[in-house]
């Protein structure tokens, strides 16, 4: 015991001689301040083994893993005379794994180890005695019996499973009373981060001793003039209030949800322009179709007198306004000018009229489609119509994710507008579904938005949905307002 201490107060004061060389490429100058307040208090508690557990919260882009890099860095050369293992592990081995492992690797040959460190069983680095290992927190991944002993990293804390982490990760430390860091970024109000966050503040209160770290895209901004620019373009770009900017940049996070669009939100997407019923000469005009379930088409009229309306085809026709193109992603504005809706026909009843209207009417230059499940034949048959003017769209639970963002993003960019009210039963339908949409936020910064079963449909809002991505993917070939 004696020696283990006497190795560590060497180790310590190596650190501080470190620390105050700026010319040393293991120097924590070389660190921006945030980032070294954050190193030091790790290697205080590395050094006086004291076992804290570290929340750390910075923006996206911010230096995080940086900062964990330098820390290993700086621990395995400390350490090398000794056969002891620093432990990190990421949400996946690919990519987030491997890039780990290659900035370490970048940074020793920085440092002068080139040729010195060595790679095993593709998932450890060693330097000399001493081994940094790389692993996986899946939920498939085997991670039984290894040991940490100088540190124990938890990489994007908020996606690793709670369960596996207290399982699997928590006891490789149990022996050795190692030092935890989880790294992240906010999500919902559920995660393992945010759990391990909640108790560091409780902790701080009782002893004052700092173990949660946050630093905003504010605090970053302070460093670095271009980080400043792009995130305020990403502000622009989606909004002060999209889920994605408030947790990755501003650390807020989400509340287990709620409603998808605010009261604010809604209004942005109230427009007063006048229904449209069929085009304007030289105007470019999207759509986005949302398709009715076969199940519930198919069911006859006894059982559908009994039960509330069944579930719709949507068309939802847009007009891209180039006039008013958005400064930060130059996409034009969309103007919603008309709907169609079905209820209990089938697809094959539909396919004349959604030709004629997407090709005869409207002219209409892109066309997404959902094409899940029995919507593919549709997709295809529209396709095979109307060529590559037509995207079909499979909803999985990430694509539906990113369809949810995108649609919140020009939402709150003021880029998409629904038509004035026309005292319509389509236009009532619409506004409806806007205030019962729900959002889910899951892990992985992925969420679902519906609306709940027993409360109606969601109909017009996935076809709107579908409606932001025809826009999104459209490129006018010549002049603005022209496709030639």
């Amino acid at each position: 015991m004696s020696s283990r201490r006497s190795l560590s107060r060497s180790v310590s004061a190596s650190a501080r001689a470190l620390e105050n060389e700026p010319s040393s490429p293991l120097s924590l100058r070389r660190l921006r301040s945030y980032q070294r307040e954050i190193a030091l208090a790790i290697l205080d508690s590395v050094f006086g083994r004291k076992g804290l557990t570290f929340s750390v919260e910075i923006a996206r882009q911010g230096g995080k893993n940086e900062l964990s890099a330098q820390l290993e860095l700086l621990l395995l050369t400390l350490y090398m005379a000794e056969a002891q293992n620093l432990v990190k592990c990421s949400p996946t081995f690919k990519p987030q794994t491997v890039i780990s492992m290659k900035r370490l690797k970048d940074r020793l040959n920085d440092a002068g180890f080139g040729g010195i460190w060595r790679s095993e069983l593709g998932y450890v680095i060693r330097l000399a005695n001493a081994s940094a290992i790389f692993l996986s927190a899946d939920e498939s991944a085997n991670v039984v019996g290894n040991t940490a002993h100088i540190l124990l990293e938890i990489d994007e804390s908020q996606d690793v499973s709670q369960e596996k982490y207290t399982k699997k990760f928590k006891p490789m430390g149990a022996t050795t009373n190692v030092t935890t860091v989880h790294y992240g970024t906010t999500w919902d109000d559920s995660t393992l981060l945010e759990e391990v966050k909640q108790s560091n503040q409780e902790l701080e209160k009782r002893d004052s001793i700092r173990r949660h770290f946050r630093y905003d895209w504010q605090e970053v901004a302070r460093y670095n003039p271009d980080y400043l620019a792009y995130v305020e373009a990403e502000r622009e770009r989606l909004g002060e209030n999209h889920p994605l900017f408030l947790t990755q940049y501003c650390l807020r996070p989400i509340r287990g949800g709620g409603g998808f669009l605010s009261t604010q939100q809604r209004a942005q997407l109230s427009g007063n322009h006048p229904r449209k019923h069929a085009p304007d000469s030289g105007r470019v005009y999207v759509a986005g179709i949302d398709l009715a379930g076969e199940a519930e088409e198919g069911e006859d009229a006894i059982l559908r007198s009994i039960k509330p309306r069944q579930d719709s085809t949507v068309v939802t026709i847009g007009e891209l306004d180039f006039e008013h193109v958005n400064e930060i992603n130059k996409q034009p504005g969309i103007r919603v000018v008309e709907h169609y809706r079905w209820t209990g026909h089938k697809h094959p009843e539909l396919y004349p009229q959604l030709i004629d209207i997407l090709k005869n009417v409207w002219h209409c230059r892109r066309v997404v489609v959902d094409a899940t499940g029995v919507g593919q034949p549709v997709a295809s048959f529209l396709k095979k119509a109307l060529g590559s003017r037509v995207i079909p769209f499979t909803f999985t639970a990430s694509s539906k994710s990113r369809l949810g963002f995108d649609l919140l993003a020009v939402v709150n960019s003021g880029r998409l507008k629904m038509y004035a009210g026309d005292g319509s039963l389509e236009y009532q339908e619409f506004w409806l579904e806007m205030e019962l949409a729900r959002s889910h936020y899951r892990p992985n910064q992925t969420m679902n938005f519906y609306v709940e079963p027993t409360q109606g449909h969601d109909d017009f809002l996935m076809s709107l949905a579908l409606l932001a991505e025809a826009a999104n993917t459209y490129s006018p070939k010549g002049a603005r307002g022209r496709d030639t």
